[in-house]
């Protein structure tokens, strides 16, 4: 594995050009076809840049190289938007660039998907510590089989479902079809959020690498360090290898720590989150610091929609904790696992008292998202014209935090400091 880190200032577009053409040539690439797995516009990373690198290094010695977006179960991207994406205008896409296939993930459609393997029931239980018994097909999309060579191109920050994002995660859900997307989010989800994100090592990761070893097509990795629009560090070997540098880092840059929870926290949501579905990382991020009985305002009049792709899910079942679930699972026997983990993620932990919900902290959007609509999926609402978040700049001495572009730094209280409530699974 090669490696370029430098925590305490920004890698140069040179450097970062300069890293990506030694990781390329590291490659036995001659005459072979390439596909590269590459985030959507969720994620932060100097994508134009790395992207030209790419087709600088291997464009004259590759038979074919293309990109799939890992979307998951994220709405497709239009021409536009893979262009924005890219760094590109229409004219290189027809131009320099008329080679380059540039795809969206279908993971809802059967037949862009193709079954290579299965994890046993026995594996499950094991893997899970005996949360889930129940066996899954891996499927992928099917155009990895069309390839020589698999690239994961992406960044790696804490993650509420699998501890830390990146290396096969692009895989798997990133090119993934639904049914080992719904289980090994609902294994998360079992575990709970405060309790594996940031955790580099847990269940899920050892599915999502399970799953991987079934990729009959070898595979590399190039992870990334970002920081904000910066990036810190460059990891390219293998996904596991990739991955594992590139999390170490991210234990060191991606967790703030503080000495005392928060009555008050607003959470300021990137542009980039243009939905609830991936808004929600708001509250993953932060609810380990918000006190018992404090609330957690997610920020942002860009954010119109629940989720486009799962919306009709959401509005059915609403924002519950996890074990207002498991205590009547047999009502939602129809709700995919993913549906259910993102549910709990965003409404936080709590437990039931004799029949009744009760959640640790208060969740609440102050966005484009109705009152009526906010009400009927259980979540509570603050008109965001009536927040000006210079207000709680300056103000954690009384408990009341704010965090500008939240979502994929992680907050935590330091060990030995009083903490929220028991996160157990």
């Amino acid at each position: 594995m090669i490696e370029l880190i430098k925590e305490h200032e920004a890698l140069t577009n040179g450097e970062i050009q300069a890293f990506v053409s030694e990781a390329m040539a590291s490659l036995d690439a001659d005459g072979k076809r390439v596909l590269f797995i590459i985030p959507d516009q969720t994620r932060s990373m100097p994508m134009p840049v790395v992207f030209r690198a790419l087709h600088t290094a291997l464009s004259r010695r590759v038979k074919k190289m293309d990109f799939l977006v890992a979307l998951g179960t994220h709405p497709p991207l239009t021409e536009t938007m893979l262009n924005t994406l890219l760094g590109v205008t229409p004219e290189e896409r027809a131009g320099v660039f008329a080679g380059v296939g540039v795809f969206n993930h279908a993971w809802d459609q059967p037949s862009q998907l193709a079954r290579i393997g299965t994890i046993s029931e026995e594996e499950i239980y094991a893997i899970s510590g005996g949360l889930m018994r129940q066996h899954v097909g891996v499927t992928l999309n099917k155009m990895i089989l069309d390839y020589d060579l698999l690239c994961v191109v992406g960044p790696v920050f804490p993650h509420e479902v699998v501890g830390f994002s990146g290396g096969n995660k692009y895989f798997f859900p990133g090119i993934a079809g639904p049914d080992i997307i719904n289980l090994f989010h609902w294994l998360g989800a079992l575990i709970s959020n405060p309790v594996i994100n940031g955790t580099m090592h847990t269940p899920v990761r050892e599915v999502v690498n399970r799953a991987a070893a079934c990729i009959p097509v070898e595979k590399w990795c190039l992870a990334l360090n970002v920081m904000g629009k910066d990036c810190h560090g460059l990891f390219f070997g293998t996904p596991e290898a990739a991955w594992e540098a590139a999390a170490q880092m991210g234990t060191r840059t991606h967790i703030v720590y503080k000495d005392k929870p928060f009555h008050s926290v607003l959470a300021l949501a990137p542009e980039m989150y243009d939905e609830l579905w991936v808004a929600g990382k708001c509250m993953y991020k932060l609810e380990p610091v918000v006190a018992d009985g404090g609330e957690l305002i997610i920020y942002g009049k860009h954010i119109k929609e629940v989720s486009v792709t799962h919306g009709h899910y959401i509005r059915k079942i609403g924002y519950h904790t996890r074990d207002y679930f498991l205590s009547q699972m047999e009502k939602f026997t129809d709700i995919p696992g993913g549906i259910l983990a993102h549910s709990t993620h965003v409404r936080g932990i709590g437990e039931m008292l004799d029949g009744v919900e009760k959640p640790r902290i208060q969740v609440t959007l102050a966005t484009s998202i109705p009152k009526e609509e906010c009400e009927a999926i259980n979540l509570g609402y603050r008109d965001p014209g009536s927040i000006d978040p210079d207000d709680w700049r300056g103000r954690e001495d009384e408990g009341v935090l704010l965090v500008p572009q939240a979502g994929e730094v992680l907050y935590r209280l330091r060990e030995g400091n009083p903490r929220p409530k028991a996160f157990t699974p």
